[in-house]
C-alpha cells in the first residue's frame, strides 16, 4: 500500500511539472553546467518539490529552518533523546498468543507516536523543563 501511495505522489508531481515551476530548473544554463554539449542528450527533468518529505530539499529546508531557530533564540538548552521499547505494556496487552511485535510495526509506532505527543505536551505546555521559546524534534526509524 506504502508503494501505491508514494507511486501516486510521484504521478501527480510529474504530470503538474509547470505548477512545479520545473522550467525554472531547466534549460541552457543548466544542460552547460552539467557539461552537455549537443542538444540531443537533453531531457526533461522531472522536480520533486521540498514538499516531497524524505528528499534532499525536503532534507535542506528542515535543517535551514532549524538554523534559523538556532540564529533567533540561541543554542539549545535540552537535547532529548526517546527511545521506542516494544516492551511496554501498551504493545505487550495488543499481542496475540506467540505473536511478536515484528508482526505488527503499525501498533509499534502508533503506541511510540502517542507516547512522543505526551512528552511534547509535557515539556511545552506543562513547561515542566521551564518555559520553551521554540523546539525541533526529528523521528528516525
Amino acid at each position: 500500500m506504502y508503494v501505491k501511495l508514494e507511486k501516486s505522489r510521484l504521478d501527480y508531481i510529474r504530470f503538474r511539472q509547470d505548477e512545479i515551476r520545473a522550467k525554472l530548473y531547466q534549460g541552457i544554463i543548466d544542460s552547460i553546467s552539467i557539461g552537455e554539449t549537443s542538444g540531443l542528450n537533453i531531457g526533461r527533468r522531472i522536480v520533486l518539490p521540498s514538499s516531497f518529505i524524505g528528499r534532499p530539499r525536503d532534507m535542506q529546508k528542515r535543517y535551514m529552518d532549524a538554523m534559523v531557530l538556532v540564529h533567533c533564540f540561541g543554542k539549545p538548552d535540552i537535547f532529548l533523546t526517546m527511545t521506542c521499547n516494544p516492551n511496554w505494556p501498551e504493545i505487550q496487552q495488543e499481542l496475540r498468543f506467540n505473536d511478536s511485535t515484528h508482526n505488527i510495526p503499525y501498533l509499534v509506532a502508533h503506541v511510540f507516536k502517542s507516547k512522543l505527543e505526551c512528552l511534547k505536551e509535557e515539556i511545552v505546555k506543562k513547561q515542566i523543563f521551564g518555559p520553551v521559546a521554540s523546539y525541533v524534534y526529528v523521528i528516525e526509524f
